[in-house]
């Protein structure tokens, strides 16, 4: 069996864990990458406004590099990129520490636990998930309450 790792100088105990949950609850064989960026909040409203054409700051981007593996279990030979190493490329995710600190503050947990959850929902969406509709939001926030319990982090 496979792993799905972060490549990220400050990914601690709890985001490797994070990984783990994730890998085993979408099935998945291949060992897996993402890399992990935490950036100001300049950098955020520059990347939305580059990627997204929103200019406005925001808590964090996902950048998947895979097409159409939502719900899928991703095999090597269907990937045409190149591998890194031993491992699948699935995307990058930048997160604006500044914001996630205002939202824990907010809603009042953990830093930690913000940039946990954070994560985690770009994970799904590195995985193909996402909540442009109802019934697409519902299955991602069902994935997400899934780890969320199993992390212990609470609601």
């Amino acid at each position: 069996m496979g792993k799905l790792k972060i490549e990220c100088e400050k990914a601690g105990a709890k985001l490797k864990k994070l990984c783990k949950k994730v890998y085993k609850l979408l099935g998945q064989k291949e060992n897996l990458k993402a890399d992990l960026s935490f950036v100001s909040k300049d950098e955020i409203q520059r990347l939305n406004r580059e990627f997204r054409n929103k200019d406005a700051v925001t808590d964090v981007l996902s950048f998947p590099t895979l097409e159409g593996i939502r719900n899928k279990v991703i095999d090597k030979n269907d990937c045409f990129m190149e591998l890194d190493g031993k491992f699948i490329h699935i995307g990058s995710i930048a997160i604006c520490v500044d914001r996630a600190r205002e939202q824990a503050e907010e809603f009042g947990h953990s830093l930690e636990r913000e940039l946990v959850y954070l994560t985690l929902h770009s994970l799904l969406h590195l995985f193909g998930y996402d909540h442009e509709t109802d019934e697409d939001k519902l299955e991602m926030r069902e994935k997400e309450k899934i780890i969320v319990k199993e992390l212990k982090l609470g609601e």
